[in-house]
């Protein structure tokens, strides 16, 4: 295996990883203490959360990951007869298909109608409890999905062969 495709796994590992770790931390506490708190606290420090969240840092990660998943799926399709490539195109698939899909079509449109919503109003409230059960189930999926991407890319990086 080359150093390039070695470094490319040991990055998905950590990536995937990583953001399996923030997600899990969402679900198993954050959401937990934000529905614990006054509605409209906890739809205000979400609001902020969901702004605050869109930085270099978190976005670079997330999306970085996203392309080098994209590069081992292309790859391992290229080299479907190396050991290691089921489990890079599987790991790929997960990370793309559980985080990012997951991402754009179920937790950022709940985030973007959170978003518009005042603090005090019936229907934010509303929108708030929806959100809180929804929103925290789809980033418990993200959470498993980046976990076992990160199980299929250890596996894919010790079956070298």
């Amino acid at each position: 295996m080359s150093t390039l495709m070695t470094i490319a796994i040991f990055a998905a590992i950590v990536g995937s990883a990583m953001i399996s770790g923030i997600f899990f931390a969402f679900s198993n506490f954050i959401m937990k203490a934000l529905q614990r708190v006054p509605s409209t606290e906890g739809l205000l420090a979400m609001q902020t959360i969901n702004v605050t969240v869109l930085n270099p840092g978190f976005l670079g990660l997330f999306m970085g990951t996203a392309l080098i998943c994209l590069i081992l799926a292309v790859t391992s399709i290229a080299e479907w007869e190396v050991a290691r490539s089921p489990y890079l195109l599987g790991g790929a698939a997960l990370y793309i298909g559980g985080t990012w899909l997951v991402t754009a079509l179920g937790n950022v449109p709940l985030n973007n109608k959170l978003a518009g919503m005042g603090r005090e109003t019936p229907e934010s409230l509303a929108v708030w409890a929806h959100y809180l059960d929804h929103w925290t189930k789809l980033n418990s999926l993200r959470a498993g999905a980046a976990m076992g991407a990160s199980a299929l890319f250890l596996i894919g990086l010790t079956n070298s062969a």
